[in-house]
C-alpha cells in the first residue's frame, strides 16, 4: 500500500497547486453517539480544512483549481452558486489569500433581504467580492437560471479579457476534473489516516451536490483499492444520468494524474431519499439529525448539506441498511454557516423543540 500511496502522492505533487488548507483534517471516533447507535461512528472533519473559520470540502478542490489559475497567469476568478453557496464563499476566501479578484454570479433560491444580509453572503461582502444576484424569470427552472448565470459570467469575462485581464472560470461546486483531483488527494489522506489508526471502515457517508467531491473520493478509492462502501446522500434532485456524469468526472480527474479511466456509473451509490422538498429547503429528518449530533457530540452540521446527509446515515443505521457493529465514517464537508442563514433555510431549527 505504501508504494501506491507514494505513486499517487507524486502524481498529485506534479499538478499546479496553491497552499490554502490545513491538512490532514482530523479523523476521530464519536464515542457517545457510537454507543447510542450500536455502530462505530467516526467523523472526517473537512469543516476544519481552513483557511478561515469557515472552511469545508471546497478548499481541497480550490487548491488545485486556483493553483491552475495562478499557473496560467490569471488575475480574476468567476464562480457560481446559490446566494448562500459555501463554495462561492470559500472561493472568495481563497482568492483573497492569493491576490485574485473574485466575481460571483449567484442565483436566489431564497431571496436575500438587503436590510439583513446573513451567513455566506455577509462573508462575501466583508471580503469585497463582486456580487451579482440573479433572480429566476417567470416559468424558469433552477437549471435554466443556473445556465443564465454561467452565460452572464462568460459575457462578463470576455469583456474583462478585452481590457487585458486574464479570467479563470470555476464551475459550481468546483466540480471539474481539476477540482476533483483535490478529493483524490483527500481519499489518499483518509486512507493513510486509517492505516495509522488501524481502522478498516465498512462505510463512508457524505453529502453530494454537484458531484465533484464524490467523483474524487470514488476515483481515489478505486485507485488505492479501498474496501469500504462509499455512500452519497443527495442534497438536491438528481436525474438518472447523475452517476454516469460523476464517473466521467472521476475518470477525467484520474487522466490528469496519468491514470486510465476505470470508473462507471455502477461504482457510485447515491441515495436520493433525503433531500425533499428541495435544495436549501429544510426537512424534519435533517432538523432532528442536526439536534442529535449537536446534543450528543457538540458537533454542528447544516440544514442544506451535512444535516441531510447525516439524516440519511442515521436512517440507514436504524433500518438495518448499516448492520450493527459496523465501522462508519461520516465525511463532514462543512457548511455550518447555513445555521446563520435565512429562516426559510433553517426551518424548525429556529424554534424550541
Amino acid at each position: 500500500m505504501n508504494e501506491r500511496f507514494d505513486a499517487l502522492r507524486a502524481a498529485l505533487a506534479a499538478r499546479p497547486r496553491a497552499k490554502l488548507g490545513f491538512f490532514p483534517t482530523p479523523l476521530y471516533r464519536l464515542d457517545r453517539l457510537s454507543r447510542e447507535l450500536g455502530v462505530e461512528l467516526y467523523v472526517k472533519r473537512d469543516d476544519f480544512s481552513g483557511m478561515s473559520l469557515f472552511g469545508g470540502n471546497k478548499i481541497r478542490k480550490l487548491e488545485f483549481l486556483l493553483g491552475d489559475a495562478v499557473a496560467k497567469g490569471c488575475d480574476t476568478v468567476f464562480t457560481y452558486g446559490a446566494t448562500q453557496s459555501n463554495h462561492a464563499m470559500q472561493t472568495v476566501t481563497a482568492c483573497r489569500r492569493l491576490g485574485l479578484t473574485p466575481i460571483l454570479y449567484l442565483n436566489a433560491y431564497v431571496q436575500p433581504d438587503e436590510q439583513d444580509i446573513r451567513s455566506n453572503m455577509l462573508l462575501d461582502r466583508i471580503m469585497g467580492a463582486e456580487l451579482h444576484v440573479v433572480e429566476s424569470l417567470p416559468g424558469e427552472t433552477e437549471a435554466q437560471t443556473e445556465a443564465r448565470c454561467r452565460e452572464l459570467g462568460r459575457v462578463h469575462a470576455v469583456a474583462l479579457q478585452g481590457q487585458g485581464h486574464r479570467c479563470y472560470d470555476v464551475p459550481m461546486g468546483g466540480a471539474s476534473p481539476v477540482g476533483s483531483t483535490g478529493f483524490i488527494g483527500g481519499y489518499l489522506e483518509f486512507a493513510q489516516q486509517c492505516e495509522e489508526l488501524g481502522l478498516k471502515p465498512d462505510y463512508v457517508y457524505t453529502a453530494t451536490g454537484t458531484g465533484g467531491t464524490l467523483a474524487g473520493l470514488v476515483a481515489g478509492h478505486r485507485l488505492l483499492g479501498g474496501q469500504e462502501d462509499i455512500v452519497a446522500i443527495a442534497v438536491s434532485p438528481k436525474d438518472t444520468g447523475y452517476e454516469a456524469r460523476c464517473a466521467e468526472l472521476g475518470n477525467q480527474a484520474l487522466a490528469l494524474l496519468g491514470e486510465g479511466g476505470r470508473l462507471s456509473a455502477a461504482d457510485f451509490t447515491v441515495d436520493r431519499d433525503y433531500y425533499a422538498p428541495g435544495y436549501e429547503q429544510p426537512n424534519e429528518a435533517a432538523t432532528k439529525a442536526i439536534r442529535l449530533l449537536a446534543r450528543t457530540e457538540g458537533l454542528l452540521v447544516d440544514p442544506v448539506y451535512t444535516g441531510k446527509a447525516f439524516a440519511g446515515l442515521l436512517d440507514h443505521v436504524r433500518t438495518g441498511k448499516i448492520p450493527q457493529g459496523s465501522k462508519v465514517v461520516f465525511w463532514h464537508t462543512g457548511g455550518a454557516t447555513a445555521l446563520f442563514a435565512e429562516k426559510e433555510i433553517l426551518g424548525e431549527l429556529t424554534q424550541a423543540d
